[in-house]
């Protein structure tokens, strides 16, 4: 693993991966590149108009699929016109926005970015062949996960740390999975990725002053460019050696930059009591339940 790079990925011609958020940012390099290897990219968006761009330009291999993650009658009407795919690509986010709601009433951030995430996985993990990557971050170490309220219905709202809950239980999703495809002598294997401090759109849509900081952090040495970014997702997804269960990141700088590497995280999204709490916290939320 060690320097990987884009020029290390296998030949990706006749398989099919599904990359939600796609339109933009991490989204957007990850599916040029698998496009770019011959991959059919699915870029699976709330934006269909900004996806087809990007799609135009990706070439004949790539195709746009309506799905918004903040609203559970899209997940489910893109699942049930889901024909297939070797690859699903979990990694459409909202970053540390002001209170909201989705569609279905959860707090934005956990909604979309996790229990969207989940619902989705769910309903089509019998029609992914190979592999399903999640996207985590650097932010799940600042989270403080209450399980009993994830909605943020009683705490008082914190946009980092709801960033950070969501990233954290996006973690402890795709370990969990892994346990339960190991356990159940599946083929398909489950992995997280996480960009650390790349350069993208995500951070400049804060809705507060923060926005400012974020601009001006981005043209730091310390940020890396998306495309940079989108490597450890990118291993994930289509290396051969990339293992059951493993969370991939940059491997310089804490995390923050380099070529991808196994990545730490916090002990808690290992403990199997906490995990199982969320996974039948995420079902009774969703109304998914899974096959394995």
């Amino acid at each position: 693993m060690s320097g990987w790079s884009i020029a290390d990925m296998p030949d990706q011609r006749g398989r099919r991966i599904v990359v939600t958020g796609a339109n933009s940012g991490l989204g957007e390099q990850t599916a040029r590149a698998l496009g770019r290897a011959g991959a059919d990219v699915v870029l699976a968006c709330r934006n269909v108009e900004k996806a087809q761009r990007v799609a135009d330009e990706i070439g004949a291999n790539a195709t746009v699929a309506a799905l918004d993650l903040a609203d559970l009658g899209s997940v489910r009407a893109f699942a049930d016109g889901f024909e297939g795919a070797d690859v699903l690509v979990n990694n459409a986010g909202v970053m540390a926005l002001p209170l909201g709601r989705t569609a279905d009433g959860f707090e934005m951030q956990i909604g979309t970015n996790f229990l969207g995430h989940f619902a989705l996985t769910g309903l089509i993990l019998d029609r992914i062949g190979d592999r399903v990557v999640t996207l985590s971050s650097l932010a799940h170490n600042v989270a403080r996960l209450d399980i009993d309220d994830l909605n943020w219905e009683r705490r008082k709202y914190n946009r980092w740390v709801a960033y950070g809950d969501s990233k954290i239980a996006d973690l402890m999703m795709a370990l969990e999975l892994a346990d339960r495809l190991r356990q159940a002598g599946s083929s398909t294997v489950s992995l997280a990725a996480h960009p650390g401090y790349a350069a993208t759109e995500l951070q400049t849509r804060t809705e507060s002053p923060i926005d400012w900081v974020m601009k001006l952090g981005n043209m730091t040495p310390l940020a890396q460019s998306a495309s940079d970014g989108a490597l450890p997702t990118l291993y994930a997804a289509t290396a051969p050696d990339a293992a059951n269960g493993t969370f991939y990141g940059p491997g310089s700088l804490g995390g923050m930059r380099g070529a991808p590497a196994v990545a730490g995280y916090r002990s808690v999204a290992d403990d199997p009591a906490v995990r199982g709490r969320l996974w039948a916290t995420a079902e009774e939320l969703t109304g998914v339940s899974y096959g394995v």
